[in-house]
């Protein structure tokens, strides 16, 4: 996760240097248009079974990161579209629960291991290179760093990674058994492309965000239909 976001930090520097060489990009960067925007997001599985909510455990949360450029409407400058790149990370976690990702099965096995030994902190982790589209108002587009915002988009996504990773083996009764990390990744149970709507509303730079995900996290027989849904602060800005 830290190499990809070293690249996206990487695209957006080579961008803002490319758009001080070029007139038409000036005309974009010259003014304040939440070009950038970070997102934290508490994350929610739509549509898993109860043998999965049950055993979902603590705060799962996300991490999108984005750089956009919008352009307002010649007609009416409160709206613009605005487009762009980046990457959405989720993390999924579970108590007393596998999710064996590299297992040969048909389906993906959800193990229950309420009577088994399993690691005191496990998650489940997907990551996404996307281009998010927005359709957006601004109250005041001279000022919108003081100005009330809103936004309404979509967002397509193509997945670069999926692994899950467990701390800390413990017995059934929570007994330490090896302090040790394991990691798997595999990408063979998982849509490799994501669709979601997007919403976001705020005031200056804070906004709060929601996307859900149109199609299902895993293909088609192999789980539950699940969706992913998102729910969140945006710090926004440039």
């Amino acid at each position: 996760m830290k190499k990809l976001l070293f690249v996206v930090i990487s695209l957006i520097s080579v961008s803002a240097l490319s758009a001080q060489n070029k007139k038409p990009a000036t005309d974009l960067m010259a003014r304040t248009g939440d070009h950038f925007m970070l997102q934290f997001t508490g994350d929610f599985w739509m549509g898993a079974p109860d043998s999965i909510k049950d055993h979902m455990k603590g705060f799962s949360r996300g991490t999108n990161v984005y750089f956009l450029l919008d352009k307002r409407f010649k007609g009416n400058q409160k709206f613009s579209v605005a487009g762009g790149i980046g990457v959405g990370s989720s993390n999924m976690y579970f108590k007393r629960m596998s999710v064996d990702i590299n297992s040969k099965n048909a389906t993906l096995p959800f193990r229950n291991l309420d009577s088994l030994g399993y690691f005191k902190k496990y998650k489940l982790t997907t990551v996404y290179l996307e281009i998010p589209l927005e359709l957006r108002f601004t109250a005041n587009p001279e000022k919108e760093n003081r100005s009330f915002k809103a936004a309404l988009g979509i967002k397509v996504g193509t997945m670069i990674n999926a692994h899950n990773k467990g701390k800390t083996l413990v017995d059934r009764n929570g007994a330490v058994v090896n302090n040790y990390t394991q990691k798997e990744s595999t990408k063979a149970y998982f849509n490799s492309t994501r669709f979601a709507g997007t919403a976001r509303v705020g005031y200056g730079n804070f906004s709060v965000i929601a996307s859900y995900q149109f199609n299902n996290i895993f293909k088609e027989g192999v789980a539950a239909d699940i969706k992913l849904f998102q729910i969140g602060l945006c710090v926004s800005g440039l």
